[in-house]
């Protein structure tokens, strides 16, 4: 081999391991970018492809091995070791910001004719009567929609079913990530909380793991989340802890453990745009849907999927009153399929 060939190819080995290694950093999303770069590249290259000296000489057969081998070295590559040993596909995911979802149901609704009373409390209810800080409105079916609120107004449904407040902790900042964030991300902390990986066989070997390694963040109630908005900035969560009543004093080792594993996770430091508390109904079932009177049923969501679920909830219990007459019971109660037991390991307790 000449000087001149052979400095021709190791300046190509040398162009192509920079690229792989400018790719690899800069993509963090491995397998999908390699993808795209692949086809990218090939859509470039066919036509060239007959007059650089075709396929060779080479056996169809062995040219599909090369090229299946060298498929697979590039994806082992993409991945660090141990950043991913499995994953969820979702073709029917649907991401809502509740920020503009909340004005833009309301408007919908209005536009069909429902009536919105705000800055309206409501004292009391009674089969066929909610009594308002506006009056009394007359009703054959009430709906009880008040999530963690439900215990002001039917306190004794709220300590039968164990339901309490949960206080939450959540970030939204702006970090200067190499790629978008295309759709949310959930870890292990994550699935330690959702009922679909809480019946599976792997979720204690999980926690054990979870837990062993850091006790600290097990101690928050971790659940590391993130989404990344239209703007640009991230949503962070969250940490969570429970009682009769939430207070308003949120503790800085809470947000300094978010920031502290975004960093880890995304190898940049985040800058705080805003921070806030949320409050939501937690109980020993996922979903509270009972009857608490004749023609007043009670719906909330009793764990942290509210956003997730609520409009099928709502669609659920409508759908129920097709089959009852006005002013009577609907069906029977919905309880879900945790036992309370299940649910204090899913969810943690602080």
């Amino acid at each position: 081999m000449s000087p001149l060939a052979l400095s021709l190819v190791l300046a190509a080995a040398v162009c192509h391991a920079a690229w792989n290694i400018l790719a690899h950093g800069t993509s963090r999303i491995g397998v999908p970018f390699l993808w795209w770069g692949a086809v990218a590249a090939s859509l470039l290259w066919l036509p060239l492809v007959p007059i650089t000296g075709g396929l060779g000489t080479a056996e169809p057969w062995a040219f599909g091995v090369g090229v299946s081998v060298s498929a697979l070295l590039h994806c082992g590559y993409m991945l660090a070791p141990g950043a991913a040993v499995g994953g969820a596909w979702l073709p029917y995911d649907l991401q809502a910001n509740p920020r503009q979802a909340l004005g833009a149901i309301t408007a919908h609704l209005a536009a069909l004719g429902v009536e919105f009373r705000f800055r309206t409390s409501v004292g009391s209810i009674e089969s066929g009567l909610v009594r308002t800080s506006r009056g009394t409105v007359a009703a054959e079916r009430v709906v009880v929609a008040a999530n963690h609120d439900v215990d002001q107004l039917f306190p004794e449904v709220a300590e039968q079913h164990g339901i309490v407040r949960c206080g939450l902790d959540m970030l939204r900042v702006h970090a200067p990530l190499t790629a978008p964030l295309e759709a949310p991300l959930l870890t292990g902390w994550s699935l330690l909380r959702y009922g679909a990986f809480a019946e599976t066989a792997a979720v204690g070997a999980l926690r054990e793991r979870l837990h062993a390694e850091r006790p600290d963040l097990a101690a928050l109630d971790l659940n590391q989340m993130y989404t990344q908005l239209p703007d640009g900035s991230l949503i962070v969560g969250d940490t969570h802890y429970r009682g009769a009543a939430i207070e308003p004093f949120q503790t800085e080792a809470a947000a300094e453990a978010l920031l502290e594993e975004f960093e880890t996770l995304f190898g940049v430091a985040p800058r705080v745009l805003e921070r806030w508390q949320g409050v939501y109904a937690s109980g020993r079932e996922e979903f509270l849907d009972l009857e608490a009177l004749p023609g007043v049923h009670l719906a909330a969501a009793t764990t942290g999927i509210g956003m997730t679920t609520g409009l099928g909830l709502a669609e659920h219990v409508v759908a129920g009153f097709a089959d009852a007459p006005a002013g009577g019971s609907t069906r029977t109660p919905t309880t879900t399929a945790h036992a309370p037991h299940e649910r204090h390991h899913q969810e943690g307790t602080r």
